[in-house]
């Protein structure tokens, strides 16, 4: 019976980006569960792994194959089907590695940060208790990368998906806008001169790449650089921020 479970943030690829924290906890655990994402991914799997081998973690690693999303469902309802099923395939693979003691979940990124890994979690029957290690975040990675602040001066911060700035377009009271899970590359439907963005992909490994610039100008050269690396690796992690380059940097 699974009665610990630890979330462990781990970044965005890096080793640098496993905190001492996240270390410790993936060495104490006993089991350490890797999710298996299909044909073509397996770089995802294989950086879990090579992570674990880095820190000598011995923890006995069980894999287990995503589930699918169903398309052709609506987007709350496809969603919340695909976390039931994430749940269920937890269970059977822990069950059939008949394991005791902590169980570890490596979360790209940070597993309270659009990361559905605390949701699943809560769907388990029964429920083990949940620590988490907090994780570098894709948006820290990113301002990083680009040497940017994070915020402008007293100025607000929003987060969102590609799918909200297709609907909605670019909030109008945020001054920096952080736009993650966008396969759609959504920032191509603004046009506003003003607008810059920082855009970046594989952050903190070796395959990273950046580009930034006026909006209206580089548009085109992040979706053609997209594509091509979606291409060459079956799969790609992104993320971008726009600004206004009116909006003063700071605290």
């Amino acid at each position: 019976m699974l009665s610990d479970l630890w979330l462990v943030g781990i970044g965005t690829g890096a080793l640098g980006h496993l905190t001492l924290q996240g270390q410790n906890a993936l060495r104490a655990a006993s089991t350490i569960l890797v999710p298996r994402k299909g044909a073509g991914k397996d770089d995802l799997a294989d950086l879990r792994l090579s992570l674990l081998r880095q820190i000598d973690a011995v923890g006995k690693v069980v894999p287990f194959d995503m589930p699918v999303r169903d398309e052709t469902l609506p987007y709350q309802e496809r969603v919340s089907r695909w976390h039931d099923e994430i749940a269920v395939k937890w269970q059977e693979a822990l069950a059939g590695a008949h394991t005791d003691g902590p169980v570890a979940l490596m979360v790209w990124g940070d597993p309270g940060l659009y990361d559905s890994t605390l949701r699943i979690a809560d769907r388990l029957d029964p429920k083990p208790t949940v620590r988490v290690v907090p994780g570098i975040t894709a948006l820290q990675a990113l301002t990083a990368a680009h040497a940017v602040p994070f915020n402008t001066v007293d100025g607000s911060v929003c987060i969102t998906t590609g799918r909200r700035l297709r609907e909605n377009g670019l909030p109008q009271d945020a001054q920096s806008v952080f736009v993650m899970l966008d396969g759609a590359c959504s920032f191509q439907n603004l046009d506003d001169p003003a607008l810059h963005i920082w855009w970046g992909a594989f952050l903190g490994m070796r395959e990273e790449l950046l580009v930034s610039g006026p909006l209206t100008e580089v548009a085109e050269k992040i979706q053609k650089t997209r594509s091509e690396a979606r291409s060459a690796h079956g799969w790609i992690m992104d993320t971008y921020l726009i600004r206004r380059l009116t909006e003063t940097c700071g605290a």
